[in-house]
Protein backbone atom coordinates (compact mmCIF):
# COMPACT_ATOMS: atom_id res chain seq x y z
CA UNK A 1 0.00 0.00 0.00
CA UNK A 2 1.42 3.36 -1.04
CA UNK A 3 1.85 5.84 1.80
CA UNK A 4 0.46 9.37 1.75
CA UNK A 5 4.02 10.76 1.84
CA UNK A 6 5.00 8.73 -1.22
CA UNK A 7 1.90 9.92 -3.07
CA UNK A 8 2.83 13.53 -2.34
CA UNK A 9 6.44 13.01 -3.48
CA UNK A 10 5.30 11.25 -6.65
CA UNK A 11 2.75 13.95 -7.47
CA UNK A 12 5.31 16.72 -7.05
CA UNK A 13 7.91 14.81 -9.07
CA UNK A 14 5.51 14.28 -11.96
CA UNK A 15 4.71 18.00 -11.86
CA UNK A 16 8.47 18.70 -12.12
CA UNK A 17 8.74 16.43 -15.17
CA UNK A 18 5.88 18.33 -16.79
CA UNK A 19 7.71 21.63 -16.18
CA UNK A 20 10.90 20.22 -17.72
CA UNK A 21 9.06 18.99 -20.84
CA UNK A 22 7.46 22.40 -21.41
CA UNK A 23 10.78 24.19 -20.88
CA UNK A 24 12.52 21.91 -23.39
CA UNK A 25 9.98 22.87 -26.07
CA UNK A 26 11.08 26.53 -25.75
CA UNK A 27 14.81 26.04 -25.15
CA UNK A 28 15.64 23.57 -27.94
CA UNK A 29 14.31 25.72 -30.86
CA UNK A 30 16.68 28.51 -29.71
CA UNK A 31 19.49 25.96 -30.21
CA UNK A 32 18.30 24.99 -33.73
CA UNK A 33 16.70 21.74 -32.57
CA UNK A 34 13.11 21.25 -33.78
CA UNK A 35 10.94 18.96 -31.64
CA UNK A 36 7.23 18.17 -31.57
CA UNK A 37 6.89 17.22 -27.90
CA UNK A 38 8.95 17.16 -24.73
CA UNK A 39 10.00 13.87 -23.18
CA UNK A 40 11.99 12.64 -20.17
CA UNK A 41 15.23 14.22 -18.78
CA UNK A 42 17.45 11.69 -20.58
CA UNK A 43 15.92 12.69 -23.94
CA UNK A 44 16.35 16.40 -23.11
CA UNK A 45 20.03 15.86 -22.31
CA UNK A 46 20.55 13.98 -25.59
CA UNK A 47 18.97 16.87 -27.50
CA UNK A 48 21.27 19.37 -25.78
CA UNK A 49 24.25 17.20 -26.75
CA UNK A 50 23.06 17.32 -30.37
CA UNK A 51 22.79 21.11 -30.11
CA UNK A 52 26.35 21.31 -28.76
CA UNK A 53 27.66 19.20 -31.66
CA UNK A 54 25.74 21.25 -34.20
CA UNK A 55 26.86 24.62 -32.79
CA UNK A 56 30.44 23.51 -32.13
CA UNK A 57 30.74 23.93 -28.35
CA UNK A 58 28.94 24.46 -25.07
CA UNK A 59 30.16 28.07 -25.21
CA UNK A 60 28.04 28.59 -28.33
CA UNK A 61 25.04 27.05 -26.56
CA UNK A 62 25.66 29.33 -23.57
CA UNK A 63 25.70 32.43 -25.79
CA UNK A 64 22.30 31.53 -27.26
CA UNK A 65 20.89 31.26 -23.73
CA UNK A 66 22.78 34.33 -22.43
CA UNK A 67 24.62 32.23 -19.86
CA UNK A 68 28.25 32.45 -18.78
CA UNK A 69 30.63 29.48 -18.59
CA UNK A 70 29.87 28.70 -14.94
CA UNK A 71 26.10 28.90 -15.47
CA UNK A 72 26.01 26.60 -18.53
CA UNK A 73 28.23 24.15 -16.66
CA UNK A 74 25.87 24.10 -13.64
CA UNK A 75 22.85 23.79 -15.94
CA UNK A 76 24.18 20.80 -17.87
CA UNK A 77 25.62 19.08 -14.77
CA UNK A 78 22.29 19.29 -12.94
CA UNK A 79 20.46 17.82 -15.96
CA UNK A 80 23.10 15.10 -16.34
CA UNK A 81 22.67 14.16 -12.69
CA UNK A 82 18.87 14.10 -13.00
CA UNK A 83 18.88 11.90 -16.08
CA UNK A 84 21.28 9.50 -14.35
CA UNK A 85 18.89 9.18 -11.40
CA UNK A 86 15.83 8.98 -13.65
CA UNK A 87 16.86 7.45 -17.01
CA UNK A 88 13.22 6.61 -17.74
CA UNK A 89 10.04 7.18 -15.77
CA UNK A 90 6.70 5.44 -16.04
CA UNK A 91 3.77 7.25 -14.49
CA UNK A 92 2.91 5.88 -11.05
CA UNK A 93 6.29 4.29 -10.20
CA UNK A 94 8.06 4.82 -6.85
CA UNK A 95 9.98 8.09 -6.46
CA UNK A 96 12.85 8.65 -3.99
CA UNK A 97 13.66 11.84 -2.11
CA UNK A 98 16.90 12.14 -4.09
CA UNK A 99 15.04 11.97 -7.41
CA UNK A 100 12.69 14.75 -6.30
CA UNK A 101 15.57 16.92 -5.06
CA UNK A 102 17.47 16.45 -8.33
CA UNK A 103 14.35 17.45 -10.30
CA UNK A 104 13.77 20.54 -8.15
CA UNK A 105 17.43 21.56 -8.44
CA UNK A 106 17.21 21.38 -12.23
CA UNK A 107 14.02 23.47 -12.23
CA UNK A 108 15.85 26.12 -10.20
CA UNK A 109 18.41 26.27 -13.03
CA UNK A 110 15.57 26.46 -15.58
CA UNK A 111 14.40 29.54 -13.67
CA UNK A 112 17.88 31.02 -14.03
CA UNK A 113 17.89 30.36 -17.79
CA UNK A 114 14.47 31.99 -18.14
CA UNK A 115 15.65 35.08 -16.24
CA UNK A 116 18.68 35.38 -18.57
CA UNK A 117 16.93 34.80 -21.92
CA UNK A 118 13.91 37.13 -22.55
CA UNK A 119 12.56 34.85 -25.31
CA UNK A 120 11.72 32.17 -22.73
CA UNK A 121 8.45 32.37 -20.77
CA UNK A 122 7.72 28.84 -19.59
CA UNK A 123 6.17 28.31 -16.16
CA UNK A 124 8.14 26.61 -13.36
CA UNK A 125 5.39 26.50 -10.74
CA UNK A 126 5.26 23.16 -8.95
CA UNK A 127 2.47 24.18 -6.56
CA UNK A 128 0.56 27.25 -5.42
CA UNK A 129 2.85 29.70 -3.59
CA UNK A 130 1.62 32.32 -1.11
CA UNK A 131 2.95 34.39 1.76
CA UNK A 132 2.73 31.40 4.11
CA UNK A 133 5.34 29.64 1.99
CA UNK A 134 7.79 32.51 2.46
CA UNK A 135 7.05 32.62 6.18
CA UNK A 136 7.90 28.91 6.40
CA UNK A 137 11.05 29.53 4.36
CA UNK A 138 12.20 32.20 6.82
CA UNK A 139 11.63 29.79 9.71
CA UNK A 140 13.59 27.06 7.94
CA UNK A 141 16.49 29.40 7.10
CA UNK A 142 16.58 30.54 10.75
CA UNK A 143 16.48 26.98 12.04
CA UNK A 144 19.26 25.82 9.68
CA UNK A 145 21.54 28.72 10.69
CA UNK A 146 20.95 28.20 14.41
CA UNK A 147 21.49 24.44 13.99
CA UNK A 148 24.87 25.11 12.39
CA UNK A 149 25.84 27.50 15.16
CA UNK A 150 24.77 25.00 17.82
CA UNK A 151 26.67 21.98 16.53
CA UNK A 152 29.78 24.05 15.72
CA UNK A 153 29.76 25.61 19.19
CA UNK A 154 29.45 22.13 20.72
CA UNK A 155 32.71 21.12 19.05
CA UNK A 156 34.68 23.66 21.11
CA UNK A 157 35.33 23.96 24.82
CA UNK A 158 34.72 27.69 24.94
CA UNK A 159 34.65 30.86 22.85
CA UNK A 160 38.27 31.68 23.64
CA UNK A 161 39.51 28.43 22.11
CA UNK A 162 37.21 28.89 19.11
CA UNK A 163 38.37 32.47 18.48
CA UNK A 164 41.98 31.33 18.68
CA UNK A 165 41.35 28.56 16.14
CA UNK A 166 39.38 30.85 13.81
CA UNK A 167 42.19 33.40 13.91
CA UNK A 168 44.65 30.70 12.86
CA UNK A 169 42.35 29.60 10.01
CA UNK A 170 40.99 32.87 8.67
CA UNK A 171 43.33 35.60 9.89
CA UNK A 172 43.12 38.41 12.42
CA UNK A 173 41.33 40.93 10.21
CA UNK A 174 38.49 38.53 9.39
CA UNK A 175 38.03 37.52 13.04
CA UNK A 176 38.07 41.16 14.13
CA UNK A 177 35.22 41.86 11.69
CA UNK A 178 33.18 38.90 12.97
CA UNK A 179 33.59 40.01 16.58
CA UNK A 180 32.49 43.52 15.62
CA UNK A 181 29.27 42.25 14.02
CA UNK A 182 28.50 39.43 16.48
CA UNK A 183 26.24 39.14 19.47
CA UNK A 184 28.05 39.18 22.79
CA UNK A 185 29.80 35.87 23.48
CA UNK A 186 28.92 34.28 20.13
CA UNK A 187 31.40 35.01 17.33
CA UNK A 188 29.48 32.71 14.96
CA UNK A 189 26.58 35.18 14.93
CA UNK A 190 28.84 37.72 13.20
CA UNK A 191 29.60 35.45 10.24
CA UNK A 192 27.97 35.32 6.85
CA UNK A 193 26.06 32.11 6.21
CA UNK A 194 28.71 30.85 3.77
CA UNK A 195 31.47 31.39 6.35
CA UNK A 196 29.45 29.56 9.01
CA UNK A 197 28.72 26.64 6.67
CA UNK A 198 32.39 26.48 5.63
CA UNK A 199 33.34 25.65 9.23
CA UNK A 200 31.09 22.60 9.05
CA UNK A 201 31.92 21.18 5.60
CA UNK A 202 35.66 21.85 5.53
CA UNK A 203 37.22 18.43 4.92
CA UNK A 204 39.42 18.50 8.02
CA UNK A 205 36.81 20.03 10.35
CA UNK A 206 34.08 17.66 9.16
CA UNK A 207 36.26 14.59 9.65
CA UNK A 208 37.35 15.70 13.15
CA UNK A 209 34.07 16.95 14.59
CA UNK A 210 30.94 16.19 12.55
CA UNK A 211 31.31 13.03 10.45
CA UNK A 212 30.10 10.76 13.26
CA UNK A 213 26.96 12.91 13.66
CA UNK A 214 25.86 12.15 10.10
CA UNK A 215 26.97 8.52 9.88
CA UNK A 216 23.78 7.35 11.58
CA UNK A 217 21.40 8.86 9.01
CA UNK A 218 20.31 7.64 5.60
CA UNK A 219 19.85 11.25 4.46
CA UNK A 220 22.39 13.33 2.53
CA UNK A 221 22.89 10.63 -0.10
CA UNK A 222 22.26 12.64 -3.28
CA UNK A 223 25.97 12.28 -3.98
CA UNK A 224 28.28 9.44 -2.89
CA UNK A 225 29.94 11.56 -0.17
CA UNK A 226 27.71 12.83 2.66
CA UNK A 227 29.99 15.82 3.25
CA UNK A 228 29.83 16.80 -0.44
CA UNK A 229 26.04 16.48 -0.42
CA UNK A 230 25.80 18.66 2.68
CA UNK A 231 28.15 21.20 1.09
CA UNK A 232 25.98 21.37 -2.05
CA UNK A 233 22.75 21.74 -0.09
CA UNK A 234 24.14 24.50 2.14
CA UNK A 235 25.47 26.39 -0.88
CA UNK A 236 21.98 26.29 -2.42
CA UNK A 237 20.53 27.44 0.93
CA UNK A 238 22.95 30.40 0.80
CA UNK A 239 21.44 31.48 -2.53
CA UNK A 240 17.89 31.14 -1.21
CA UNK A 241 18.83 33.06 1.94
CA UNK A 242 20.19 35.90 -0.22
CA UNK A 243 16.80 36.15 -1.93
CA UNK A 244 15.03 36.49 1.42
CA UNK A 245 17.55 39.10 2.61
CA UNK A 246 16.78 41.09 -0.54
CA UNK A 247 13.03 40.85 0.19
CA UNK A 248 12.39 38.66 -2.86
CA UNK A 249 9.77 35.94 -2.60
CA UNK A 250 10.90 32.40 -3.29
CA UNK A 251 9.35 30.61 -6.23
CA UNK A 252 7.27 27.51 -5.51
CA UNK A 253 10.15 25.34 -6.79
CA UNK A 254 12.66 27.11 -4.54
CA UNK A 255 10.35 26.77 -1.53
CA UNK A 256 9.87 23.06 -2.23
CA UNK A 257 13.62 22.62 -2.60
CA UNK A 258 14.29 24.39 0.71
CA UNK A 259 11.65 22.22 2.36
CA UNK A 260 13.53 19.09 1.25
CA UNK A 261 16.91 20.55 2.20
CA UNK A 262 15.66 21.33 5.71
CA UNK A 263 14.56 17.73 6.24
CA UNK A 264 17.86 16.37 4.91
CA UNK A 265 20.04 18.69 7.02
CA UNK A 266 18.05 18.45 10.26
CA UNK A 267 17.38 14.69 10.33
CA UNK A 268 20.70 13.61 11.89
CA UNK A 269 20.72 16.54 14.33
CA UNK A 270 17.17 15.80 15.49
CA UNK A 271 18.06 12.15 15.98
CA UNK A 272 21.13 13.09 18.04
CA UNK A 273 18.98 15.43 20.15
CA UNK A 274 16.31 12.77 20.75
CA UNK A 275 19.03 10.33 21.84
CA UNK A 276 20.64 12.91 24.17
CA UNK A 277 23.86 13.21 22.15
CA UNK A 278 23.26 16.86 21.16
CA UNK A 279 21.44 19.73 22.83
CA UNK A 280 20.45 21.38 19.55
CA UNK A 281 16.77 20.67 18.88
CA UNK A 282 15.69 21.43 15.27
CA UNK A 283 12.03 20.83 16.10
CA UNK A 284 12.09 23.59 18.73
CA UNK A 285 14.06 25.96 16.48
CA UNK A 286 11.55 25.57 13.66
CA UNK A 287 8.52 26.16 15.87
CA UNK A 288 9.62 29.59 17.10
CA UNK A 289 7.01 32.30 17.67
CA UNK A 290 6.64 35.37 15.46
CA UNK A 291 8.59 37.60 17.85
CA UNK A 292 11.62 35.28 17.76
CA UNK A 293 11.41 35.05 13.97
CA UNK A 294 11.24 38.83 13.57
CA UNK A 295 14.17 39.30 15.97
CA UNK A 296 16.26 36.87 13.89
CA UNK A 297 15.28 38.58 10.62
CA UNK A 298 16.13 42.03 12.04
CA UNK A 299 19.59 40.83 13.08
CA UNK A 300 20.10 39.09 9.75
CA UNK A 301 19.13 42.24 7.83
CA UNK A 302 21.57 44.33 9.87
CA UNK A 303 24.40 41.88 9.23
CA UNK A 304 23.49 41.80 5.54
CA UNK A 305 23.67 45.61 5.37
CA UNK A 306 27.02 45.59 7.19
CA UNK A 307 28.69 42.84 5.13
CA UNK A 308 26.86 42.94 1.78
CA UNK A 309 25.50 40.11 -0.35
CA UNK A 310 26.79 36.66 0.59
CA UNK A 311 28.58 35.71 -2.63
CA UNK A 312 31.09 33.35 -1.01
CA UNK A 313 30.71 29.92 -2.58
CA UNK A 314 31.07 27.18 0.03
CA UNK A 315 34.20 25.22 -0.86
CA UNK A 316 35.76 21.89 0.08
CA UNK A 317 38.37 23.42 2.37
CA UNK A 318 39.00 26.60 4.30
CA UNK A 319 41.50 28.79 2.52
CA UNK A 320 44.10 29.56 5.17
CA UNK A 321 44.23 33.32 4.68
CA UNK A 322 47.21 33.90 6.95
CA UNK A 323 49.33 31.46 4.97
CA UNK A 324 48.53 33.18 1.72
CA UNK A 325 49.03 36.60 3.29
CA UNK A 326 52.28 35.54 4.90
CA UNK A 327 53.55 34.43 1.49
CA UNK A 328 52.67 37.82 0.06
CA UNK A 329 54.22 39.59 3.03
CA UNK A 330 57.38 37.58 2.64
CA UNK A 331 57.51 38.54 -1.04
CA UNK A 332 57.06 42.17 -0.08
CA UNK A 333 59.62 41.78 2.69
CA UNK A 334 62.13 40.17 0.34
CA UNK A 335 61.63 42.93 -2.22
CA UNK A 336 61.94 45.63 0.44
CA UNK A 337 65.00 43.94 1.88
CA UNK A 338 66.71 43.74 -1.51
CA UNK A 339 65.84 47.36 -2.23
CA UNK A 340 67.09 48.48 1.20
CA UNK A 341 70.40 46.67 0.91
CA UNK A 342 70.82 47.92 -2.64
CA UNK A 343 70.38 51.47 -1.41
CA UNK A 344 72.83 50.85 1.43
CA UNK A 345 75.32 49.36 -1.02
CA UNK A 346 75.04 52.31 -3.37
CA UNK A 347 75.47 54.65 -0.42
CA UNK A 348 78.58 52.83 0.79
CA UNK A 349 80.10 52.78 -2.68
CA UNK A 350 79.33 56.48 -3.08
CA UNK A 351 80.94 57.28 0.23
CA UNK A 352 84.01 55.23 -0.62
CA UNK A 353 84.35 56.95 -4.01
CA UNK A 354 83.87 60.33 -2.33
CA UNK A 355 86.54 59.52 0.26
CA UNK A 356 88.95 58.21 -2.37
CA UNK A 357 88.42 61.37 -4.43
CA UNK A 358 89.29 63.53 -1.43
CA UNK A 359 92.29 61.33 -0.70
CA UNK A 360 93.45 61.64 -4.28
CA UNK A 361 93.17 65.42 -4.14
CA UNK A 362 95.00 65.56 -0.83
CA UNK A 363 97.75 63.31 -2.16
CA UNK A 364 98.70 66.11 -4.47
CA UNK A 365 99.38 68.31 -1.48
CA UNK A 366 100.17 66.05 1.47
CA UNK A 367 99.98 62.53 2.77
CA UNK A 368 96.40 61.70 4.02
CA UNK A 369 95.73 60.41 7.53
CA UNK A 370 95.04 56.76 6.65
CA UNK A 371 93.31 55.94 9.98
CA UNK A 372 90.58 58.51 9.23
CA UNK A 373 89.84 56.86 5.86
CA UNK A 374 89.68 53.42 7.49
CA UNK A 375 87.37 54.76 10.22
CA UNK A 376 85.05 56.38 7.65
CA UNK A 377 84.81 53.25 5.53
CA UNK A 378 84.28 51.07 8.59
CA UNK A 379 81.50 53.34 9.83
CA UNK A 380 79.86 53.21 6.42
CA UNK A 381 80.02 49.42 6.38
CA UNK A 382 78.47 49.25 9.84
CA UNK A 383 75.59 51.63 9.02
CA UNK A 384 73.02 48.90 8.37
CA UNK A 385 73.55 47.58 11.91
CA UNK A 386 71.73 50.64 13.26
CA UNK A 387 68.35 49.59 11.82
CA UNK A 388 66.08 48.84 14.80
CA UNK A 389 63.78 45.77 15.00
CA UNK A 390 60.75 48.06 14.67
CA UNK A 391 62.23 49.65 11.54
CA UNK A 392 62.93 46.20 10.09
CA UNK A 393 59.29 45.25 10.65
CA UNK A 394 58.16 48.49 9.04
CA UNK A 395 60.38 47.80 6.04
CA UNK A 396 58.66 44.42 5.76
CA UNK A 397 55.26 46.12 5.71
CA UNK A 398 54.34 44.92 9.24
CA UNK A 399 53.02 47.51 11.68
CA UNK A 400 53.93 47.53 15.36
CA UNK A 401 50.69 45.94 16.52
CA UNK A 402 49.71 43.16 18.94
CA UNK A 403 47.44 41.62 16.32
CA UNK A 404 50.37 41.26 13.92
CA UNK A 405 52.39 39.54 16.64
CA UNK A 406 49.53 37.09 17.21
CA UNK A 407 49.27 36.44 13.47
CA UNK A 408 53.01 35.74 13.29
CA UNK A 409 52.73 33.27 16.20
CA UNK A 410 49.72 31.54 14.63
CA UNK A 411 51.48 31.01 11.31
CA UNK A 412 54.78 30.08 12.99
CA UNK A 413 56.79 32.98 11.55
CA UNK A 414 59.68 32.90 14.06
CA UNK A 415 61.83 35.64 12.37
CA UNK A 416 58.95 38.11 12.69
CA UNK A 417 58.22 36.96 16.25
CA UNK A 418 61.88 37.53 17.17
CA UNK A 419 61.80 41.08 15.75
CA UNK A 420 58.73 41.86 17.87
CA UNK A 421 60.45 40.43 20.95
CA UNK A 422 63.71 42.28 20.25
CA UNK A 423 61.68 45.48 19.84
CA UNK A 424 60.24 45.01 23.34
CA UNK A 425 56.69 43.87 22.52
CA UNK A 426 54.96 42.14 25.45
CA UNK A 427 52.91 38.99 24.87
CA UNK A 428 50.39 36.76 26.59
CA UNK A 429 50.50 33.01 27.12
CA UNK A 430 47.12 32.70 25.37
CA UNK A 431 48.78 33.92 22.14
CA UNK A 432 50.75 30.65 22.03
CA UNK A 433 47.73 28.31 22.01
CA UNK A 434 47.59 27.84 18.20
CA UNK A 435 51.34 27.21 18.07
CA UNK A 436 51.07 24.75 20.96
CA UNK A 437 48.22 22.92 19.22
CA UNK A 438 50.32 22.72 16.03
CA UNK A 439 53.50 21.93 18.03
CA UNK A 440 55.35 24.68 16.16
CA UNK A 441 58.75 24.29 17.79
CA UNK A 442 60.55 27.35 16.34
CA UNK A 443 57.82 29.83 17.26
CA UNK A 444 57.42 28.41 20.77
CA UNK A 445 61.18 28.34 21.39
CA UNK A 446 61.42 32.00 20.39
CA UNK A 447 58.63 32.97 22.79
CA UNK A 448 60.22 31.06 25.66
CA UNK A 449 63.50 32.87 25.04
CA UNK A 450 61.62 36.08 25.85
CA UNK A 451 59.48 34.69 28.67
CA UNK A 452 60.18 37.76 30.80
CA UNK A 453 58.05 39.79 28.37
CA UNK A 454 54.99 37.60 28.95
CA UNK A 455 52.66 39.87 30.94
CA UNK A 456 49.38 37.91 31.14
CA UNK A 457 48.00 37.98 34.69
CA UNK A 458 47.33 34.49 36.11
CA UNK A 459 47.54 32.51 32.87
CA UNK A 460 47.77 29.09 34.50
CA UNK A 461 44.12 28.22 35.10
CA UNK A 462 43.21 28.83 31.46
CA UNK A 463 46.41 27.19 30.19
CA UNK A 464 45.90 24.03 32.26
CA UNK A 465 42.21 23.80 31.31
CA UNK A 466 43.04 24.16 27.60
CA UNK A 467 45.77 21.52 27.74
CA UNK A 468 43.70 19.03 29.74
CA UNK A 469 40.83 19.38 27.28
CA UNK A 470 43.24 18.84 24.38
CA UNK A 471 44.45 15.65 26.08
CA UNK A 472 40.85 14.49 26.56
CA UNK A 473 40.39 15.03 22.82
CA UNK A 474 43.27 12.63 22.14
CA UNK A 475 46.21 15.03 21.89
CA UNK A 476 49.40 14.48 23.86
CA UNK A 477 51.19 16.62 26.42
CA UNK A 478 54.06 17.51 24.13
CA UNK A 479 57.51 18.56 25.30
CA UNK A 480 56.75 22.20 24.47
CA UNK A 481 53.46 22.11 26.38
CA UNK A 482 55.35 20.75 29.37
CA UNK A 483 57.96 23.46 28.97
CA UNK A 484 55.26 26.18 28.93
CA UNK A 485 53.63 24.72 32.04
CA UNK A 486 57.00 24.60 33.80
CA UNK A 487 57.84 28.16 32.74
CA UNK A 488 54.61 29.83 33.86
CA UNK A 489 52.79 27.49 36.27
CA UNK A 490 55.45 26.34 38.75
CA UNK A 491 54.51 28.71 41.57
CA UNK A 492 53.75 26.94 44.89
CA UNK A 493 50.09 27.98 44.88
CA UNK A 494 49.49 26.60 41.39
CA UNK A 495 51.31 23.35 42.18
CA UNK A 496 49.23 22.95 45.35
CA UNK A 497 45.94 23.47 43.49
CA UNK A 498 46.95 20.98 40.82
CA UNK A 499 47.85 18.42 43.50
CA UNK A 500 44.38 18.88 45.00
CA UNK A 501 42.77 18.43 41.55
CA UNK A 502 44.75 15.20 41.13
CA UNK A 503 43.67 13.92 44.56
CA UNK A 504 40.01 14.65 43.79
CA UNK A 505 40.32 12.84 40.44
CA UNK A 506 41.80 9.80 42.25
CA UNK A 507 38.91 9.87 44.75
CA UNK A 508 36.32 10.06 41.95
CA UNK A 509 37.99 7.12 40.23
CA UNK A 510 37.93 5.08 43.45
CA UNK A 511 34.19 5.77 43.90
CA UNK A 512 33.54 4.82 40.27
CA UNK A 513 35.42 1.54 40.72
CA UNK A 514 33.41 0.76 43.84
CA UNK A 515 30.13 1.45 42.05
CA UNK A 516 31.29 -0.68 39.14
CA UNK A 517 32.04 -3.61 41.43
CA UNK A 518 28.68 -3.26 43.25
CA UNK A 519 26.72 -3.10 39.98
CA UNK A 520 28.50 -6.16 38.65
CA UNK A 521 27.84 -8.08 41.87
CA UNK A 522 24.13 -7.23 41.65
CA UNK A 523 23.94 -8.35 38.03
CA UNK A 524 23.33 -4.82 36.68
CA UNK A 525 25.10 -3.32 33.68
CA UNK A 526 27.95 -1.29 35.24
CA UNK A 527 29.11 2.07 34.01
CA UNK A 528 32.68 1.81 32.63
CA UNK A 529 35.38 3.39 34.77
CA UNK A 530 37.28 6.15 33.05
CA UNK A 531 40.94 6.34 33.96
CA UNK A 532 42.02 9.08 31.58
CA UNK A 533 41.11 11.95 33.96
CA UNK A 534 43.55 10.73 36.61
CA UNK A 535 46.26 10.16 34.01
CA UNK A 536 45.78 13.66 32.60
CA UNK A 537 45.80 15.40 35.99
CA UNK A 538 48.87 13.40 37.03
CA UNK A 539 50.74 14.33 33.83
CA UNK A 540 50.04 18.03 34.37
CA UNK A 541 51.06 17.83 38.03
CA UNK A 542 54.29 16.06 37.09
CA UNK A 543 55.07 18.78 34.53
CA UNK A 544 54.74 21.72 36.94
CA UNK A 545 56.00 20.44 40.28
Amino acid sequence: MTSTAQLLIRDKFETCLGVIRQASLQILPLLRIRVAEGKDPQWFFQQLEMARQGMGSWAAVARRLNLNDAEISQFTLSLRHLQQLVPQYERGQEVSDNQLIAALRFISFLELVRSKQPLLNYSTDVNDADERVNNTARRQIRAIELMLRGIINSAWVNQTQMVSQLTAQFGTDKVRGWLKNSERGDILSGMRFSELAQLLVDKKEFACHYATLYQSTSQLSLFIDQRKTLQTFLDDVRVLRNALMENRSLSSAQAALLDNYYDEISDAIQKACDEGRKKVNPRVLLSCDEAELEDYMDRAYRLYEATGRDTGEIKDSIERVDKADSGKKRDVADTASVALWAMVGVGVIGMVIFVLTIVNDMNKQQDPPAPEIATTVQAAEQAPEKVSPRDKLANMGITWDEFNLRSAIERGDSPVIRLFMQGGMSWKASFAEPALAADNDDALTTLLQYRSQMDEVRPCRRMINTMTQAMKDGQSLTAKRQEFLKAFCSKPGTVRRQKEDLERAVQRQAVAKKQYAEAKAQGRQPEPVKSDEVDIQRAVYKAIR
